[in-house]
């Protein structure tokens, strides 16, 4: 794969976002948090930030090691546990809990007081001619997450298939190159849905870099994508 350079993805919110990502990807109650699921999916997560070489801040190692510890705990009967002269339940979930329902709690007050701002900068806005007709319902801007969960999809359905030769002998796929390939797929200004960005990638060093150039276009402002629901399809568009 190109080295040309690495990545820097600034878009990053934290590991306690990635962990309500999980939560409600699974559609499951904040109480009801599987140790052993959360973990797993927490570390596939820190492959994909590994294989993509994505510069991410050190809290991301902290809680997956503090995950490692929580499953660990959990799976051991209560009486050979190690002591915690911190810990004051018997289930080791309860202090993670705790952190994900405050840490939601400032996110939900955070999100409804930006949008509160956003409907006060409207109160006086200029009526359209079109005023009358039913709005389009807009489209959710897709998180770091979404897409990484979606590029984790697609070397699963690599894995899946016998090893493709052509990886051995061919390695000269280059960001810059990929770049080009997508803004030429979009030039049309159709979306483009994530999926068919890889339709013709048979390598994992291919699928690797794609995405790459993707996350750089996305950076530059120059694509972005979006779901018509959470966890729907994603399409990308010109920005």
């Amino acid at each position: 794969m190109s080295q040309e350079y690495r990545v820097k993805l600034e878009v990053f919110e934290g590991p306690l976002d990635l962990l309500l990502y999980l939560i409600k990807k699974d559609e499951v109650d904040i109480y009801d948090i599987s140790l052993e699921r959360i973990t797993a999916q927490y570390l596939e997560f820190m492959d994909a930030f590994k294989v993509l070489d994505l510069e991410i801040a050190g809290e991301f190692v902290v809680m997956a090691a503090n995950l490692i510890y929580l499953k660990s705990r959990a799976l051991l009967p209560v009486h050979v546990q190690p002591p915690d002269d911190e810990a004051e339940e018997e289930d080791p979930r309860w202090d993670l809990i705790r952190q994900l329902v405050e840490y939601k709690k400032f996110k939900d007050a955070a999100g409804q007081l930006s949008q509160r701002e956003i409907e006060q900068s409207n109160l006086f806005a200029r009526m359209s001619d079109a005023a009358d007709q039913a709005p389009e319902r807009p489209l959710g801007e897709v998180s770091v997450f979404d897409l990484i969960n979606a590029f984790n999809k697609v070397l699963k359905r690599i894995a899946a298939k016998s090893e493709d030769l052509r990886e051995i002998f061919e390695e000269n796929y280059t960001v810059s190159d990929k770049i080009d390939l997508i803004m030429k797929m979009m030039a049309s200004g159709v979306a483009l849905k994530f999926t068919e960005l890889f339709a013709g990638t048979a390598a994992r060093t291919e699928i690797v870099v794609t995405f790459l150039a993707l996350l750089e276009l996305i950076r530059l402002k120059q694509v972005r994508c979006v779901q018509d629901e959470p966890f729907a399809e994603i399409e990308l568009r010109p920005a």
